[in-house]
C-alpha cells in the first residue's frame, strides 16, 4: 500500500501512519485468518451434515467506537486490506447510518437532539437488513445517510450483493437494545472497537467541525453552510454544547457499555497513533 492510496482511505481529520498498517493492521488481518477460514470450514461441514445445498455465508464483522473516532477509516482500510489479501472474494461495506430515522420523524418525536442515541435508529429495518443477508439474499438495499444534508438521502439505496464478507460500521453496532429477542451484534462473527479518551475525542470532533464548516462555504445545500457563513465563535460554541449535551452523553452511557463485547479493542492517543490494542481471551 502506497501512502496516497492510505490518504485516500483516511477520514476528514483523521491520521494513520504505513506504519500502523505494518505494524497492528497487518498483524490483525493475520489474526482475523483463523477465524475466517474456521468460518468457512465449520459452515461448509454443518451444510454437507445437514445434506444442504452449499452455499456462501457472509462473514460478518462490527466495527463500533465514538462518533469522530476513525470507525470510517478502519473500516475502510479493512476493506481494502481484505479485498487485497482475499482477491476472489467479494469485501462489502455498509454503515449503520443510514438506518438512523429521518429528520422529518426525528422532530416529530420530539427526539432531534439525541440523534445517534438507541431510539432514532429504525433497528427493526436494520436487524432485517443483515438477517436478509446473513441468510443469503443475493441483493439487498440499505438507506443512505449523507453527512452533507444532516439526513437520510430521499429515493437512494446502497445495494449489497452477495458478499463473502461484510463489514458493518456504526457507533451502535455492539450495544443491545432493551425489548429486543435479536440483536444487530447477533449477526457478527467478529467486532472491533476503535478506542479513545473522550478528552481527545472531543477535540477531534471540533476539529472535524470547522474542516466541514470551511468545506461548505461554497455550497448552500450543505447543512455546514449556515455555520460556514455565521459567527465562526458562535458556531463553535453551538458544538461544543451538542458533544457535551448529545456526543459525550451518548458515547458514556450507550457507546463505552459495549466496548467489553468486542473481540478486538484499537486504542488511539494523540495524533491519532494506536498506542495499544486488546485482544479478548475467552
Amino acid at each position: 500500500m502506497t501512502s496516497a492510496e492510505l490518504a485516500h482511505l483516511t477520514s476528514l481529520n483523521d491520521r494513520i501512519s504505513l506504519q500502523d498498517v505494518q505494524e497492528v493492521y497487518v498483524p490483525m488481518l493475520d489474526y482475523f485468518d483463523v477465524y475466517f477460514k474456521k468460518h468457512i470450514e465449520l459452515h461448509t461441514e454443518e451444510q454437507q451434515f445437514l445434506n444442504q445445498q452449499k452455499k456462501t455465508v457472509p462473514f460478518i464483522i462490527g466495527v463500533s467506537g465514538s462518533v469522530a473516532v476513525g470507525k470510517s477509516t478502519t473500516a475502510r482500510l479493512m476493506q481494502t486490506m481484505l479485498q487485497q489479501r482475499y482477491p476472489s472474494k467479494r469485501v462489502a461495506l455498509m454503515t449503520t447510518d443510514g438506518f438512523l430515522l429521518p429528520t422529518k420523524e426525528l422532530i416529530q418525536r420530539g427526539i432531534l437532539d439525541r440523534k445517534g442515541f438507541p431510539e432514532s435508529y429504525d433497528m427493526e429495518a436494520l436487524v432485517h437488513f443483515l438477517l436478509e443477508v446473513k441468510t443469503g439474499n443475493p441483493s439487498v438495499d440499505a438507506p443512505v445517510y449523507s453527512h452533507e444534508i444532516y439526513d437520510i438521502v430521499p429515493g437512494e439505496v446502497q445495494t449489497i450483493e452477495s458478499p463473502d464478507i461484510l463489514i458493518v460500521e456504526g457507533i451502535n453496532v455492539l450495544q443491545l437494545p432493551p425489548n429486543r429477542e435479536i440483536y444487530v451484534s447477533d449477526f457478527f462473527d467478529w467486532s472491533i472497537f476503535v478506542d479513545a479518551d473522550a478528552t481527545l475525542i472531543e477535540q477531534w470532533y471540533l476539529e472535524r467541525f470547522e474542516l466541514l464548516m470551511d468545506r461548505a462555504k461554497s455550497q448552500p445545500d450543505n447543512y455546514y453552510y449556515q455555520y460556514a457563513i455565521g459567527n465562526r465563535a458562535d458556531a463553535i460554541a453551538m458544538a461544543k454544547d451538542v458533544w457535551k449535551k448529545t456526543n459525550l452523553k451518548n458515547l458514556k452511557e450507550y457507546i463505552l457499555p459495549t466496548k467489553t463485547r468486542a473481540d478486538f479493542i484499537l486504542h488511539k492517543t494523540v495524533g491519532h497513533h494506536i498506542d495499544f490494542v486488546q485482544i479478548k481471551k475467552y
